[in-house]
């Protein structure tokens, strides 16, 4: 049996709702921080004072400032016992407050000399100075970042607590460079990814590869059309429920959502465009609240040119920046080439006949 459209589309609103319907955030758990990178932080330990007390932040002679009034290459002043050296990361000694350059101290004499005045803290890392005490790990309910994990591992901490959602993403054939190009964005997003191969792109094939046993979220792609070999949603069908199919949203107008027992099925279109417009209308919002994600960053910038768009549909606009304006690459129809330049991207609702030209709008950067 041919797959077939409604003859009315839902409105985007419509099947949004619908999908977080009775969604929960997923427990946090703990994880390596080698796998963390992108993960939403829940829970981060709380971090020592670092370092735990004045370090030397370069290599040089350690001295107390106070006891250098004065000295200078044309005055030298004469210490009654060769200073201590210190090389960076070495704890300052007692009593010492500065560190002074090598050449700044003269000791192939019977007494060593200073050639320079010091101030305190000159060449010192203060104590507490890169982590103060108590820091958390990375901020509740924002992506996990390089100079999170910089912190933590500088602390010596191994685990940090984040949410990651288990996502399960079913490849149908033909639609393998859109399942890559997917995927990889959902590891970046911080998900713990799974991809399974449908046998083939009968209903059958498909349906036995729609295990929800161990996921909190199902992608399906490709197979979503109406094409004499598509047959995505009604093998969604057969083994759950079809909440909405074909959506008045462009790219993405095939796509579905639905539900396997109580876990949450976006079927995404096979092809890339239509793919990523519906992960980022779609999979984007239901991935924040499994994550307890707090509100994604928007860029407020004008329009360097009009966009025009067709009402009763929501459309995505791809843009630009240029010279601090977004400039309009495409809307509702996407060439790839303007997907690889997009830096951000603009959900146009289905009310709007578009936005004029220099007209501020607020734009959802494409990476963060």
């Amino acid at each position: 049996m041919t797959q077939r459209l409604p003859s009315s589309l839902t409105p985007l609103d419509t099947a949004l709702a619908a999908l977080l319907r009775g969604v929960d955030p997923v427990a946090p758990v703990e994880v390596l921080l080698a796998d963390a990178i992108g993960c939403i932080a829940a829970g981060t330990p709380l971090l020592a004072a670092y370092p735990s007390r004045d370090i030397a932040a370069a290599d040089g002679w350690a001295l107390s400032a106070n006891d250098l009034v004065g000295a200078s290459a044309y005055s030298p002043l004469p210490l009654t016992e060769v200073p201590s050296w210190v090389e960076a990361g070495d704890a300052m000694p007692a009593g010492r407050d500065c560190v002074l350059d090598a050449d700044a101290v003269d000791v192939s004499g019977p007494l060593a000399q200073v050639l320079a005045e010091g101030v305190p803290g000159q060449g010192v890392r203060r104590a507490g100075s890169d982590i103060v005490e108590r820091m958390p790990a990375g901020a509740e309910g924002r992506p996990i970042g390089a100079a999170d994990l910089l912190l933590a591992r500088v602390a010596g901490v191994e685990k940090i607590g984040v949410r990651r959602p288990r996502l399960h993403i079913v490849n149908v054939p033909g639609a393998t460079a859109a399942m890559h190009m997917i995927a990889g964005i959902a590891r970046a997003t911080g998900l713990d990814v799974d991809t399974r191969q449908a046998r083939a792109r009968d209903e059958a094939a498909i349906a036995d590869v729609l295990d929800a046993s161990s996921c909190d979220l199902l992608l399906s792609i490709g197979g979503s059309g109406v094409g004499r070999q598509d047959a995505a949603i009604t093998a969604l069908a057969q083994r759950g429920e079809v909440m909405a199919h074909g959506l008045a949203l462009q790219p993405g107008r095939t796509a579905a959502v639905g539900r396997l027992g109580r876990v949450p099925v976006v079927a995404l279109p096979g092809s890339p465009d239509s793919a990523l417009a519906a992960w980022l209308a779609l999979v984007l919002p239901l991935v924040d609240r499994l994550s307890a994600r707090r509100p994604r960053l928007k860029v407020s910038l004008p329009l360097a040119r009009k966009i025009a768009s067709s009402v009763g549909i929501t459309e995505i606009a791809l843009l630009a920046e240029e010279h601090r304006a977004w400039l309009p690459l495409a809307v509702g129809e996407w060439p790839l080439q303007a997907i690889v330049r997009a830096d951000a991207w603009l959900l146009i609702p289905a009310s709007d006949e578009g936005f004029a030209a220099g007209m501020p709008v607020d734009a959802h950067p494409m990476r963060e």
